[in-house]
């Protein structure tokens, strides 16, 4: 396990493709182009990172030695794209895969958190399911996820993923995020959604130069 350990940049670009592949699978496997902004989108993710396409390509070069990424290209395939392993590599059920996913994209999250934040790559129907999920992650060797202890000010225990190697629980409380409307959470959703459409359409287009 620990030659699968991975930093900041890995576990950004192997958990946007793993996103990417359920939430909109009409343009998964991904372009560089589009996994960079996949990686840097200021929705759904924590924290914001803007990375370049020489970094992410970077990222992706060590994530396939780790047989974590493929690229795949030739034949109908112009462009390079790029897939990922997760699932393979880790036995996961789309279960086990929507909330590692989530831990990657979002950092440490309660309960409520992961059933509503997954909801778009595997409907949970309780709490108690999302914390089965968890446990079975947790109970893997090495483990994979971790229960963290509350902080002062936190009325709820949050987990978070190992992926990266053991996670460090600093004493100091949290600072209270602003919180999104619905509709702000909707708008930012949607704009989302458009750049990956506008970003699709320019990789089909230099697919033609």
């Amino acid at each position: 396990m620990d030659s699968l350990l991975l930093n900041e940049m890995e576990v950004r670009v192997l958990g946007a493709l793993v996103e990417k592949e359920t939430a909109t699978p009409e343009y998964y496997p991904l372009s560089l182009h589009a996994l960079t902004a996949a990686c840097n989108q200021k929705s759904n993710r924590e924290p914001v990172m803007s990375l370049d396409e020489d970094t992410v390509h970077d990222a992706l070069d060590t994530l396939r030695a780790k047989g974590l990424t493929l690229d795949i290209s030739g034949g109908d395939n112009r462009v390079h794209k790029y897939a990922h392993r997760l699932s393979e590599v880790f036995n996961f059920d789309r279960r086990e895969q929507a909330v590692l996913c989530v831990l990657m994209l979002r950092g440490p999250q309660t309960l409520g958190e992961l059933r509503g934040r997954t909801e778009r790559l595997h409907t949970f129907e309780s709490l108690d399911e999302v914390e089965s999920t968890l446990g079975r992650l947790a109970e893997r060797t090495p483990s994979l996820v971790k229960k963290l202890a509350r902080r002062p000010g936190e009325k709820e225990a949050r987990f978070a993923h190992l992926l990266s190697g053991d996670v460090e629980i600093s004493e100091q409380a949290p600072v209270p995020a602003p919180r999104s409307s619905p509709l702000e959470a909707r708008i930012a959703q949607l704009e989302s959604d458009l750049a990956d459409l506008k970003r699709q359409f320019q990789d089909f287009r230099k697919s033609f130069e």
